[in-house]
């Protein structure tokens, strides 16, 4: 398994953002308000709505929130007009590369607050082009195999459907497609009995990864998991290699 793949999954597992349910909706109607905001309040007309809703329901998100979220993107809404996509990059202990894609009404506070972070883990904030270079826009979606589903039969099912690439822990499987491919994989894995799709995202996927001794590797993780925490920040990307046993210890702690 990738260590991209290895990182997403542990922590899916581990359900940091769940723990805070409050900052998790917070960071999901962001999204939904700046979707509707660039693409209108159609779903069928605008995918990053669909993929936006279809998250936020995954997490339990009531309803009555995700209409709310989605009028203030599309309407007047103050909220909509004062949020700005922003993306920041970086160096994590080691070397590895790091992209912090953000929402924010306050571009100050949020790169004080991710530099900050940076600063405490020994990692360094880079200029814009940094580490870009290296990663490629792709779909990712984690899926559970329910006891008794054969994942891997899962899995090369959905090689049909869209799937590039797939990595299975267990009754998980993480898969990597084309973006444009996104959401006719998730649809199809959806009409599969036993499946059920815990995640599905556009996300930036590294060209190569970096192996950090044991030393870097624990503190790159908790970097990267405090920038996850942050309240403006949308997701973390990182081309970081971790061993199975530093992984394995992150996802007890």
């Amino acid at each position: 398994m990738s260590g991209h793949s290895k990182w997403s999954t542990i922590k899916h597992k581990k359900g940091a953002a769940d723990a805070r349910r409050g900052v998790l909706f917070t960071k999901l109607s962001r999204e939904l308000i700046v979707a509707a905001r660039s693409g209108g309040a159609d779903m069928d007309m605008n995918f990053r709505l669909r993929l936006a809703v279809q998250n936020a329901k995954s997490a339990n998100m009531p309803s009555d929130t995700i209409d709310r979220a989605i009028q203030k993107g599309s309407g007047t809404g103050a909220d909509a007009d004062q949020l700005q996509e922003v993306s920041y990059e970086g160096y994590a202990p080691g070397g590895a590369a790091i992209i912090i894609q953000a929402l924010t009404d306050n571009r100050n506070r949020t790169v004080a607050d991710i530099r900050s972070q940076f600063t405490k883990s020994g990692g360094t904030l880079a200029e814009a082009g940094a580490v870009g270079w290296g990663f490629e826009n792709k779909g990712t979606i984690i899926a559970e195999c329910a006891e008794g589903t054969d994942p891997e039969e899962i899995a090369l099912l959905a090689v049909d459907s869209g799937a590039e690439d797939f990595d299975i822990t267990d009754q998980t499987i993480n898969f990597t497609t084309e973006a444009t491919d996104l959401d006719m994989l998730r649809s199809a894995l959806e009409t599969m009995d036993g499946v059920t799709v815990d995640t599905a995202e556009l996300a930036l996927v590294p060209k190569t990864m970096t192996e950090l001794e044991d030393s870097k590797a624990k503190q790159t993780l908790r970097l990267l998991e405090a920038l996850e925490e942050l309240d403006d920040v949308q997701k973390v990307f990182s081309n970081a290699d971790f061993s199975d046993e530093v992984l394995a210890e992150f996802a007890e702690a």
